[in-house]
């Protein structure tokens, strides 16, 4: 019995393959690493007076923070509004979402420490 050239066509994959690494997961991966970096320099800034060996102490690394925060966010934005298909289909959604927070997080953080520098003069 012969039976139809279609029952065996191959189906397309839902998700994308574990070791792809398409555009959606680079720009949500550099958008998260983005992320974490402004809120490390935030904290920093938060924590430490500016002086001459404090790198992200002040003014300089609250505007770091908050100008890495705000890219952080727009590229997790970006990769969200284009990302095809829901969590865990591969295309970066759920970096998008952690870089969002961590993005949103690290300008909230610097925009403190640049009120608190500005403020302590």
């Amino acid at each position: 019995m012969a039976t139809p050239a279609a029952a065996h066509a191959p189906v397309p994959p839902l998700a994308a393959d574990v070791t792809a690494f398409s555009l959606g997961r680079l720009g949500a991966a550099t958008g998260g690493l983005l992320g974490l970096a402004a809120v490390v320099i935030a904290v920093l800034a938060l924590r430490r007076p500016a002086g001459r060996l404090a790198v992200a102490g002040g003014s300089l690394g609250a505007k770091a923070a908050v100008g890495a925060g705000l890219v952080a966010t727009a590229l997790g934005v970006l990769v969200a509004a284009t990302a095809g298909g829901g969590l865990g289909t591969g295309n970066g959604l759920g970096g998008a979402y952690v870089a969002l927070l961590l993005g949103l997080t690290g300008a909230a953080l610097g925009r403190r420490a640049l009120h608190r520098t500005r403020h302590t003069r």
